[in-house]
């Protein structure tokens, strides 16, 4: 009986702690470039075995599906170096950490590759086997696509301007096309027309007329977004080393971690002022305009990224890899947490809202047509 696709990804999957065993028991192969090399020519050949294995159907396989089968053997490798920082397996990551990538040593890391490890691997795991069997994947895709992006807007610039930036390695360098592949994915998605629900237009007319006082359930949306663009707004400031008093006293007494050496709390924190915040004020113009139906996919990207960022960001700002001095005071714990949950709960709740509920984003439609057919936008 053939196995389904996804678990034949997940079988290869489970080949990387046994590489990264083996590797890490040859001395012959701790050097950076062999570490490079032998990494490149591991995922060619992975590439190339999944090549082989779908060449009698190549004619019907989405070229995503490389991506994400390729994508989901670096998510063990992920899930391993995770599990090994924090002390619940051994032997596996000690070369890599010496002369491959040490910043995954550091509490930030380890949150990402956990969320890695688990989150995009099942992602992945998800999107193969509706991808095989004809279903939708698309919104699972955008939410990995954010979630990615997110991932390596803060990972690569973190490790060149933290305190890891003078010793960065050779491997360090396959993150980038792991920064692109996101991006290439995004753009097939979008280039493909989004298959919108069946809704009369009677019903669309009558949602776009209310304004958005007469929504109660966009309104919190829209205040919450609001809330969010001056948080993050503030905190871009913080990290910026603003010199007023309130930026002084927010820096020690809620948030020391944005000043860890790390880096990666400092350019997460600019990216969320230079991109989340334009895209919060995008997404709150669409709760205001009706017809923006590029909503459904831009709600779904913004989960992801925030969804990410937020793991990771309150994960090492508690961990015990980061320095006591850097970790969030326990007088002002919730406060923290809650802002910071609230910074990845209200994007996923919008998204939700607006793929269960589109008629308010989704463009008008003439009176008489049919409802037995589906509108493509």
């Amino acid at each position: 009986m053939r196995l389904p696709e996804e678990m034949c990804v997940l079988g290869l999957s489970l080949l990387a702690p046994a590489v990264l065993y083996t590797m890490n028991n040859v001395p012959a192969l701790h050097e950076p470039l062999p570490i490079l090399g032998i990494g490149v020519a591991i995922l060619g050949s992975v590439l190339l075995l999944l090549l082989f294995l779908t060449s009698p159907h190549k004619k019907t396989v989405d070229p995503l599906f490389y991506v994400f089968a390729e994508f989901s053997f670096t998510c063990l490798v992920g899930l391993t170096s995770a599990l090994e920082q924090d002390g619940f397996i051994s032997g596996f990551m000690g070369f890599y950490l010496k002369m491959g990538e040490p910043h995954l040593s550091t509490a930030y890391a380890v949150m990402m590759s956990y969320w890695e490890g688990v989150v995009h691997l099942i992602l992945f795991l998800v999107i193969i086997h509706r991808m095989f069997r004809r279903k939708s994947y698309r919104s699972l895709t955008l939410l990995w696509v954010g979630s990615s992006i997110m991932q390596q807007l803060v990972h690569i610039p973190g490790v060149v301007v933290g305190k890891h930036g003078s010793n960065i390695y050779p491997a360090f360098w396959r993150n980038v096309p792991f920064f692109l592949a996101p991006f290439w994915a995004a753009s097939i998605l979008f280039s493909r027309p989004r298959v919108m629900p069946i809704v009369t237009a009677d019903k669309i007319m009558a949602e776009q007329k209310k304004g958005l006082l007469s929504r109660p359930l966009d309104l919190p949306f829209a205040v919450l977004l609001l809330g969010g663009v001056a948080g993050c707004v503030f905190r871009g400031f913080v990290v910026l080393d603003c010199p007023l008093d309130f930026s002084f006293r927010y820096i020690y007494q809620f948030e020391p971690y944005l000043k860890d050496p790390v880096g990666f709390p400092r350019v997460m924190m600019l990216v969320y002022l230079f991109y989340a915040v334009p895209l919060m004020s995008l997404l709150l113009y669409g709760l205001i305009r009706p017809g923006c139906s590029w909503m459904l996919d831009w709600t779904l990207v913004f989960a992801g990224a925030t969804a990410q960022a937020q793991w990771c960001h309150i994960g090492a700002s508690l961990h015990s890899r980061t320095p006591f001095t850097y970790r969030v005071p326990a007088d002002k714990l919730w406060t923290v947490l809650t802002f910071n949950v609230l910074l990845a709960v209200v994007p996923a709740l919008l998204a939700l809202r607006c793929h269960y509920s589109p008629a308010y984003f989704m463009k008008p439609v003439p009176k008489g047509q049919s409802n037995s057919k589906k509108k493509k936008n």
